[in-house]
């Protein structure tokens, strides 16, 4: 991912090589050759997605004049695009959101040993039905509700045994479907406390600034612009829900009809239109996706791509 991007465009070329400066090492090599389950690891995952989102935000800087304080009414990020987008929005430097990530997922990963959590994502049902799941599952042992992403679509994490019987309690409440996923560690629960104490600590080396654009947090899904709330947040975020419907629901509800996903994929896109009727979501990743953005934001700047 992103090394299209990378051939085409100077300025992709040069958020690759600052995240390499800032973590030691040649992440690049790791995101454009593989071997892939080096890269799926969540400490290089991490950096590596975030990198790949500030490579189209830097492009579309320099090409098509892109000014998120002036173009963008808010900036958001699942889990850890959130980083990403205050990066982009000038929060965090480019070289600290690297070094901020790769310590967020050594820190998840080693906050639960491994096999003994696990996250399912539970289909056809909203959060404040899986919340009742996860609290009926729980016996005891963790069970919370994670990611609720929208379209029906919620994730519950924590002990193995109890997200496994979440998973049977959701059919037959009426899921349509109950499905274990390939993670590594338990994500966004209370599980992960011992991540979030590392956090905390690796804040309070970072300067962090107020972001061109208010960042709406996941754990609030609301608007927020102060630094010392930031850090706050993105602490709590760690083992808090990830509220991304309420999230989006909240920028569609401010105006918010166009919502631009810069990076790799485009699940995000796909969500917006299943929870926000009528709002238009558009992935941005690939020189072609570079080229159409500038052509139709000022035509007379468009030309094709010859760098």
């Amino acid at each position: 991912m992103g090394k299209a991007l990378a051939d085409a465009f100077a300025p992709a070329r040069q958020v690759f090589a600052e995240v390499d400066d800032a973590l030691g090492e040649k992440l690049s090599t790791i995101i454009w050759e593989g071997p892939a389950d080096t890269l799926t690891l969540t400490e290089n995952a991490q950096p590596a997605l975030m990198a790949v989102s500030l490579a189209v935000v830097r492009v579309l800087e320099a090409e098509a004049g892109l000014d998120l304080k002036r173009d963008a009414t808010f900036v958001a990020g699942h889990s850890l695009g959130e980083y990403s987008a205050l990066a982009a929005a000038g929060a965090f430097s480019l070289a600290d959101t690297a070094r901020l990530l790769r310590t967020r997922g050594r820190a998840m990963q080693k906050a639960v040993p491994v096999g003994t959590g696990a996250m399912a994502a539970l289909i056809g049902l909203e959060l404040d039905q899986v919340v009742v799941v996860a609290a009926e599952a729980a016996q005891g042992q963790v069970c919370q509700a994670a990611n609720d992403n929208g379209g029906g679509q919620v994730v519950v994490s924590g002990d193995k045994a109890a997200v496994e019987r979440a998973c049977e309690i959701a059919k037959t409440k009426g899921a349509k479907r109950a499905i274990i996923l390939p993670v590594s560690a338990p994500f966004h629960c209370s599980l992960m406390q011992p991540a979030a104490d590392v956090m905390a600590q690796a804040f309070a080396a970072v300067t962090v600034n107020a972001p061109a654009a208010p960042v709406v947090a996941n754990v609030l899904a609301k608007p927020i612009s102060d630094p010392t709330e930031i850090v706050r947040r993105l602490v709590e975020q760690v083992t808090g829900t990830v509220r991304w419907r309420e999230c989006v629901s909240f920028m569609a509800g401010e105006g918010v009809t166009t919502f631009y996903e810069l990076g790799a994929g485009k699940v995000l896109s796909g969500l917006v239109k299943r929870i926000a009727e009528g709002a238009n979501g558009i992935a941005v990743g690939a020189p072609a996706d570079i080229e159409t953005f500038i052509q139709a934001h000022d035509p007379a700047k468009w030309e094709p791509v010859r760098r």
